[in-house]
């Protein structure tokens, strides 16, 4: 089968699992583990920050960002379609007690500092929750990027304000490579800065919360009280450093194939690509009909092809580095007639 659901499929590979097999470890709560540390300063490095924390999880290090910034019932600005609002489980609810301000995006997937600056309280006063954050995201979750001259406006309006910036960046090395710019460019444009392992990168599991050093010494507390201290995850962090080291240099070829999957299903009449021209590693359509979807699913499995069903009539293709040539070209070559029994 030829996973496309998502870029978190990913197994790990063979120089990962010696890595893991070899990894010095100590005790992390302890701040013992030098597998650990070595993965921090190199998230740090990388992005520019004077300092990182390892986590379970993109959604755990979001919401510790926003646990370690936010006080119960403060206000959160972030765009609607955001992974915190949408596919995060409600967690500041239970975490952090933040208050979530949803702003839809005017002309553009993501929201502008005159978006977020229309929502702010001009005042301090009895009726309104306090502003406390902005979160941003980049990659954004439909798979397009947000130019780095926009992330300024916000983060320069936002500190006129008095308010931080956390961004998830999830998939930041792609963004970062849409832009062409280094992933330093698009963290200076926040206050803290989350980034997955797992996610194209191929790690198993993980990610990193970066910012300043008094930022992650609190979100280290945080962490704690989330559940999220660990003892001997250097085993963990060693995939993470071969992820950072081989992983980043293979997302090119990702984009590529998105770029000729999203041609392939441009091609066919009556299919609504709703990413043409993917920045990113992800492809979305649409079908003429969404009763079409099931019999799509289901000839897509019977040639070996898995996808998730689609949200909001949505079907969404992730490629990834476990995606070999050959198949994948083969695929495309099949597609047409895979189409025309959907369609017809």
């Amino acid at each position: 089968m030829m996973d496309l659901r998502s870029d978190t499929v990913t197994r790990p590979c063979s120089k990962m699992r010696e890595a893991m097999a070899q990894a010095e470890v100590g005790d992390d709560v302890l701040r013992e583990d030098p597998t650990i540390q070595k993965l921090e300063e190199q998230a740090a490095m990388l992005t520019g920050k004077k300092a990182a924390l390892f986590c379970p999880s993109g959604t755990f290090a979001n919401q510790l960002a926003l646990f370690t910034w936010t006080k119960t019932g403060e206000e959160v600005y972030l765009n609607e379609n955001a992974h915190i609002i949408q596919h995060e489980a409600g967690a500041s609810a239970h975490i952090s007690g933040a208050f979530l301000r949803p702003i839809p995006p005017q002309n553009h997937p993501w929201i502008e500092w005159e978006d977020i600056q229309s929502r702010i309280r001009p005042v301090r006063d009895q009726h309104f929750p306090i502003p406390a954050l902005v979160c941003l995201e980049n990659a954004l979750s439909d798979g397009t990027v947000q130019p780095i001259d926009s992330m300024k406006r916000i983060y320069e309006g936002a500190r006129n304000q008095g308010l931080h910036i956390h961004t998830d960046g999830a998939r930041l090395f792609n963004a970062a490579l849409a832009l062409q710019v280094s992933p330093k460019e698009i963290a200076a444009c926040t206050d803290s800065l989350m980034f997955c392992l797992s996610k194209g990168l191929g790690a198993p599991v993980g990610s990193l919360l970066c910012g300043s050093q008094n930022f992650i010494d609190e979100a280290f507390y945080k962490r704690k009280i989330m559940g999220g201290a660990m003892r001997q995850a250097g085993i963990l962090a060693a995939a993470g450093l071969v992820a950072l080291e081989d992983g980043v240099q293979g997302l090119q070829k990702d984009h590529q194939k998105a770029q000729e999957l999203a041609q392939a299903f441009s091609a066919i009449p009556g299919i609504q690509v709703l990413t043409p021209q993917p920045q990113i590693n992800m492809v979305f359509l649409k079908l003429p009909k969404p009763s079409q979807g099931e019999l799509f699913l289901r000839t897509l499995k019977d040639a070996g092809i898995l996808t998730y069903p689609p949200e909001n009539d949505v079907f969404r293709f992730v490629l990834h580095r476990d995606v070999e040539e050959a198949p994948f070209h083969q695929f495309l070559t099949q597609l047409p007639a895979l189409m025309g029994k959907v369609l017809r």
